[in-house]
């Protein structure tokens, strides 16, 4: 009965609060020039400024996730009826841009920073994920669809970090299956095909609300982990360690040693402890250990967590050279 109260308050509340119809969203979209070509400029209270862009906004930034590419930044012009990210139950979701208001559900979940939420209906990007109430559930970007779990986080915290225990993991049925494990973090004993069980004493009930659970964490915190591998129950200790790649960065596991890449994997960055290895900005990769790579994910499913080390198959102009990193 108390539940049936509360959701029957929950309801009314948002019905008084959401008074205009959808449309009334869109009008506010365009009100507030939200859509700037491939960016989203998002008013909030208190004089800020939520931006979704490619490129560094010209604007007084307070913090930057460049994982997500979101920026928050000052704005002095204020805006009558500011966004705010919905912390309650959505009553509707909607994609909304200067033009269309589509209404649907998400019908995949934001794993972590590699994988974002999927729509059920198609959207342009960018655009914005609203409720009923214009509340924000989320961002529209060409990779899917950023949660809102991730703006309020975004939006919270001082300075931007994330945690990583080392593995990604991915939703095979009802389990939560670690698909690449890296090999390059100090005690971790995580190996590909594992299914994660409980974390800290609770089920994991999918990959989405565990790789979220990991992100958040503290880092250097510690944690429990119960796995299945095989036809044991393991419980292991992992330690939450800065992630260093993934989102809009490159997420290979090789940005550990110092290394980091873009979309079609020539090297754009090159960390003062990987120098020894004798790369150069502007190499390609081309094989991991032997196999052909032709994008990110290839090197995840190759790299594996029991060999501490990877040979890396590079070309420099019609130069063609092993480099063994470990």
């Amino acid at each position: 009965m108390l539940r049936l109260l509360l959701a029957l308050n929950l309801l009314f509340l948002n019905l008084y609060a959401c008074k205009g119809g959808f449309d009334s969203c869109r009008l506010k979209v365009v009100d507030a020039k939200v859509i700037d070509g491939s960016s989203l400029h998002v008013p909030l209270k208190n004089d800020q400024k939520l931006i979704f862009s490619t490129t560094t906004p010209n604007a007084k930034i307070i913090k930057h996730d460049p994982y997500l590419l979101l920026y928050l930044v000052e704005d002095n012009n204020g805006f009558k009826y500011p966004f705010r990210v919905n912390i309650n139950q959505s009553l509707g979701t909607f994609g909304v841009d200067n033009n269309s208001v589509i209404e649907g559900k998400i019908l995949k979940r934001q794993v972590g920073l590699n994988s974002f939420a999927l729509f059920s209906e198609p959207l342009s990007a960018p655009s914005m994920l609203l409720n009923s109430c214009c509340a924000i559930e989320g961002i529209v970007t060409e990779r899917g669809i950023i949660e809102k779990e991730y703006i309020e986080r975004f939006l919270k915290v001082k300075s931007v970090s994330y945690g990583d225990f080392g593995v990604r993991v991915k939703d095979v049925g009802s389990d939560v299956v670690v698909f690449s494990s890296n090999p390059f973090i100090k005690d971790n004993r995580f190996k590909k095909g594992d299914i994660i069980v409980e974390l800290d004493g609770k089920k994991v009930k999918n990959s989405a609300s565990f790789m979220r659970e990991v992100l958040f964490s503290e880092i250097g915190s510690t944690h429990s982990v119960k796995i299945r591998r095989g036809d044991e129950l393991l419980t292991l200790s992992a330690k939450s360690q800065k992630r260093i790649g993934g989102g809009y960065l490159s997420d290979t596991f090789l940005e550990f040693l110092g290394i980091s890449f873009d979309k079609n994997l020539f090297i754009i960055k090159i960390e003062k402890k990987a120098q020894h290895y004798g790369l150069k900005l502007g190499d390609k990769l081309l094989q991991v250990n032997r196999k052909d790579v032709r994008q990110e994910g290839d090197i995840l499913q190759i790299i594996d967590n029991p060999k501490k080390s990877a040979d890396l198959l590079f070309q420099r102009e019609a130069f063609q050279f092993f480099v063994k990193v470990n």
